[in-house]
């Protein structure tokens, strides 16, 4: 397969995941109705699949003994944990919003991580 288009279908995939993710978090909070539309509900999977087999796919092309990939997958089991919190079972708005806010920040920790190819992300 061709490194640049995985990375690329990655790296949007990464994007729609986060937009979609602040605005369901928005939704969450203020008790939105549209959190349970069809659409709502089908599409992250969707797009979060894309973004794990992509992920799965570049990992294996760089070799997955990288320390840098290694951070990225616990920060990633962080931001599944924080962000289910955020979407569906923080008790009160407050708790999920302030689980969304945990969450996009683990999210940037992982952008920091796989541009500088380092688990200190943006302080290397």
């Amino acid at each position: 397969m061709n490194y640049f288009f995985i990375k690329h279908l990655h790296m949007t995939a990464a994007g729609l995941s986060i937009v979609f993710f602040m605005i369901r978090a928005y939704w969450s909070v203020s008790g939105s109705g549209m959190l349970q539309r069809r659409f709502v509900k089908i599409a992250p999977h969707v797009i979060d699949t894309v973004l794990l087999v992509c992920g799965v796919i570049l990992a294996a092309m760089i070799g997955p003994e990288q320390p840098w990939i290694l951070a990225k997958i616990v920060a990633l089991i962080l931001y599944i944990g924080v962000g289910t919190v955020a979407i569906k079972r923080g008790k009160t708005p407050a708790s999920r919003g302030v689980a969304a806010l945990i969450a996009i920040a683990i999210f940037f920790y992982i952008v920091g991580v796989a541009i500088r190819h380092n688990p200190m992300s943006w302080l290397a």
